[in-house]
């Protein structure tokens, strides 16, 4: 009777050991440090379409915060134009349209630069407040797993993103 009960004492805590592996493996904090799985983002694109971030998962994504006012902001948006068109990155341009005159000044400055890439508005600022963003350009760097590699602040160029995303797997 008591190697039964042993051997149940054993196979329990055996059981426990893997269950508790297995559920703390991918228990990976949100939030908006390195190393912190991504909270997601829905909010709409200047074309009226409906853009999560967790639609994202599978890819790296590359997370930029930005208003028209910013001219840093304004002088990276080329850069990150040309790294849309070269690397294999999804982009996701949040503006911080509570900040702008109007969202026509908005699309204005999308048509004049050409930018191919979602547009992204924050109408209320929620997502910027989310992702405690107190410095314009503010860029994530976001890996296939939705979890956060790079914060950058401050304007970034194409090089730059480029050898950062090739860090990240």
């Amino acid at each position: 009777m008591k190697k039964i009960i042993l051997v149940i004492i054993i196979v329990g805590m055996l059981g426990w050991a893997v269950y508790d592996f297995v559920i703390n493996r991918d228990s990976t904090e949100v939030g908006t440090s390195v190393g912190d799985m991504a909270p997601d983002i829905e909010l709409t694109t200047l074309n009226g379409e409906t853009v999560k971030l967790s639609d994202y998962r599978g890819n790296k994504v590359f997370v930029n915060f930005w208003a028209t006012w910013c001219p840093p902001c304004r002088a990276e948006m080329p850069d990150i134009q040309k790294f849309d068109n070269d690397e294999d990155v999804k982009i996701l341009a949040v503006n911080l349209t509570s900040t702008e005159k109007s969202v026509d000044d908005v699309q204005k400055f999308v048509d004049e630069l050409g930018l191919t890439f979602p547009i992204l508005k924050d109408e209320k600022g929620k997502v910027e407040q989310m992702y405690k963003v107190n410095a314009y350009p503010t860029s994530y760097l976001i890996d296939s797993d939705g979890v956060i590699r790079k914060v950058a602040l401050g304007a970034m160029n194409y090089e730059m993103m480029v050898q950062e995303f090739e860090k990240i797997k």
